[in-house]
Order: C-alpha cells, then structure tokens, then sequence
C-alpha cells in the first residue's frame, strides 16, 4: 500500500520535540549533581549534549531529503552500509529505541499521576502507564491525520508548561548557585564522569531524528526535513537549558544531587509543596506527548523492515488512512512488557550507549554516499560540512568510550543486544536490499 504525505513541517517538528522532551530531563540532572560536583559543568554538558544533537539532526536532514523513506536508521544504514546494518539498527530500534523509553516514559507517566492523585490501589500507577500505550497505540492505528492533531495538541501544551516553570522560576531561585562547584570547569568537563554523564544527557536527547523516521509521509520532504529536524532540535536545547538553569538555581546542589525527581524537588525549592503537585500535573501531560510521539515514530521502522523481508511482511499492513497495524502492535507489546518488569534506572545508560552508535554510524552515511553516489540528487546538504557530521562523530565516540571503559555491563548489554539483532537477521531478512519508495529522490544502488 502507497503511504500518503500528510505531515507538514509543523507535526514533524512537534514530533521531534515531543520525542525529545520526556522523562530525561526530569530525571538526568540529579546524576549530574552528583557525579559532577560542579553547576557550571552540568550546564555545559546539556549544552554540548544539544550541539550534538543539533549537529547530528543537520547531518540527518541531507540523508532524509536525499532518500525520504520511512524507516530511519534501518532505511538510510541499510542503503550507505548494508542491509545487515541497517536490520540490526531496526531490531535495536524496537528493543532499546522505542520499546524501552517507551516503557520508561509510560512509567514515570504513572508515578506522576499518581503523586496528583494519590492513593488507590497498589499498582494502579503502573496499569495507568500501560492503558496510556494501549490508547495512543489504537489511535496512532485508527488515523494519521487524527493522530497527528493529537500530536500537536500534546506538544504544544508541554512546550507551553515548560515555558511557564522557565519564566515563574527564573526570578525566585538565587543564581549565584549556577557558579557553584567543587572542581575547576575545565577539569570537570574533560573527565570520565563527564563523558559518561553525556551519556544521561543524550538519553534526554533523544528523539531529535524522530522525523527521519516519518520521512515517507512527510509533505515536499527536501524542504521540511531538514528545516524539522534542526528547528525541534533547537527549540529543545533553548528548552533543556532554562529548565536545568531553574533547577540548579532552585535548591541546594546537595538536595538535587542523585534525586530522580529533580523537578519535583526544584518545585517545592522555588513555590510550597502544592506547585509541586501541578508539576507533577504537567510532567504527567507532558509525558503524554512522550508516549505519543514513540508509539508514532517507532512502528515506520518495522513497517519499513516488513516491507522489505517477506518473513516479516505481517508488519507492514497498515489500515487505509492509519497507521501500520500489527508494528504498532508489536511495539506496545513489548512497551507494555517492559512498563510491568524493568525499571527507568536500568536501562538509562543502556539506551543512551547502544542509540548513541548507531546515530554515529548513520551521520558516517554523510561522508560515504558522498563519496560512493556524488550523482545522488541532494536537496538539502548539510550545513557546515565536513565539520559538523565530524563534530558530531567526534563527541559520541567520546562517549560511548569513557563509557564502555567506566560501565563495563552496559557494554556486554549493548553487544549482546547486537548479536542477537544477528541472529535475527540470519533466521528472518531477505538478503535483497531495502526498497526506496518511487518519489523518493536518487537511485537504488544497483
């Protein structure tokens, strides 16, 4: 079945937000007190986490208006690496990309609501967070237009609340703790701590390249990817930086640090205890959007893979104007899975170290499709080239070492999670390359 654009420069900027503004920059900043001893470092770290960020949504937009397919990661590194790689970024996608902060979103959605609404029965925070899959699931099923003016409701109210904390906060805090710290700047952002609190921070992150993978339904996609992915992506770091500003200035660094709750915390600092229970209202709303937007983007990757390998095709049947049906459904099955068994903490650093590869891997697809297609038909190249994808390689390969080397488990996490992706693609793909929709720009490579 042909996909039809509907999504307009608008919802795939929204989309981008509401992927990225989620349970990370709620949760992450106490980490960051903590292993960093030092307010000026965290800032530096949100910032630089959004200059990567933003370098690596640039770097993605030459790819996406080149080849404008649903798919993301699977899509565009099947095509510039091969199949294999791009299958293995899709199985990684439903297990660590969607999947887990999915659950982790439906989660915090949950321990939110329930601090608004305390009591009732044990349990019932963790059976809201699975209803709110189950129904963003079905309406991301039912229609894509709907789906997409739910989207972009959700988004702006969250966009709106954060801005109303940033601005009620900014002259009641005390800003003198902003310049606080145990340890030179220059000493804390170039140790390991730091380099491993990137990862908390990238985390938080992620989502700047969520409309890559709703490329294939996106309207004149040469121009409004590129112009999505940096415009959610900046509007997120501006975003990202008065938020943790107002929180550091709000209390003491030893009550932030190694707090989930960091805005909770920062809410009773700066307004009483009754803000604190309307943050937790926003968070939970906010969270709303999260969940909404993972649940969205996430199934075009399957579909994408179900289009391209028989065994999986189940995957790529879609209802006429909705969404892709049993992909949607694959994934809140695990999401919900994962919302009843894990816990956020566990797989922080996992999701962080494992997403953060393999968008490495997919920014290197700038620098060879130039070289092995130059003839590809590029509407957008990316701003700054050569040294923004390399900045933006550069920083995550600083990561993920510091991190590797400081948690080792997460490492043999992330490689079984890999080889098991291997092993998928050895019982289930087709060794033919991904197809590229017809209107998509450039040619298949032969």
């Amino acid at each position: 079945m042909s996909v039809e654009r509907q999504l307009g420069v608008r919802t795939a900027a929204l989309l981008v937000v509401a992927s990225m503004v989620g349970t990370g920059v709620f949760t992450t900043t106490g980490f960051l007190v903590r292993d960093l001893q030092s307010a000026p470092a965290v800032l530096v770290a949100w910032l630089l986490g959004g200059l990567t960020a933003l370098c690596g949504a640039l770097s993605y937009g030459e790819l996406t208006a080149a080849l404008p397919a649903n798919g993301g990661e699977y899509a565009l590194l099947s095509r510039a690496y091969h199949p294999l790689v791009g299958f293995v970024a899709g199985f990684v996608s439903l297990v660590v990309g969607f999947a887990a902060p999915t659950a982790a979103s439906a989660i915090a959605f949950g321990k939110y609501l329930h601090r608004v609404v305390p009591g009732g029965p044990e349990g019932w925070p963790a059976l809201a967070g699975v209803a709110l899959i189950l129904l963003t699931s079905l309406l991301h099923v039912a229609t894509v237009r709907r789906g997409s003016r739910f989207q972009d409701l959700a988004t702006g109210a969250k966009v709106l609340f954060i801005l109303a904390f940033v601005l009620a906060g900014l002259g009641r805090g005390e800003p003198g703790r902003l310049l606080e710290g145990d340890a030179p700047l220059v000493d804390a952002v170039t140790s390991g701590p730091f380099a491993v609190g990137l990862v908390y921070v990238a985390f938080a992150y992620t989502g700047w390249n969520a409309a890559a993978y709703v490329a294939g339904e996106t309207r004149d996609p040469g121009r409004n990817l590129p112009r999505a992915l940096a415009l959610g992506t900046g509007v997120v770091m501006l975003l990202y930086l008065g938020l943790n500003g107002v929180f550091l200035a709000a209390a003491p660094a030893e009550a932030l640090a190694g707090e989930v709750e960091v805005g909770h915390v920062a809410a009773e600092a700066l307004f009483g205890a009754p803000a604190s229970r309307l943050l937790s209202a926003i968070i939970a709303l906010g969270l709303v959007s999260t969940v909404g937007a993972q649940i969205m983007t996430g199934p075009r990757i399957y579909e994408a893979m179900g289009r391209d390998h028989p065994k999986l095709g189940l995957l790529a049947r879609r209802r006429a104007g909705g969404g892709p049906i049993w992909a949607t459904l694959l994934q809140a099955g695990a999401s919900i899975a994962m919302a009843l068994t894990a816990s956020f903490d566990a797989l922080l650093v996992y999701t962080g170290v494992t997403l953060s590869l393999f968008a490495a891997l997919t920014a290197g697809g700038v620098f060879l499709l130039r070289w092995r297609e130059p003839e590809l038909a590029r509407p957008y190249r990316t701003l700054g080239y050569p040294l923004t994808p390399l900045v933006f390689l550069a920083l995550s390969a600083w990561m993920i070492a510091h991190s590797i080397r400081e948690r080792p488990v997460v490492a043999a996490w992330a490689g079984g999670t890999l080889v098991l992706g291997v092993v998928a693609w050895a019982l289930l793909a087709d060794r033919a390359l991904p197809r590229v929709p017809d209107d998509a720009r450039g040619t298949p490579r032969g």
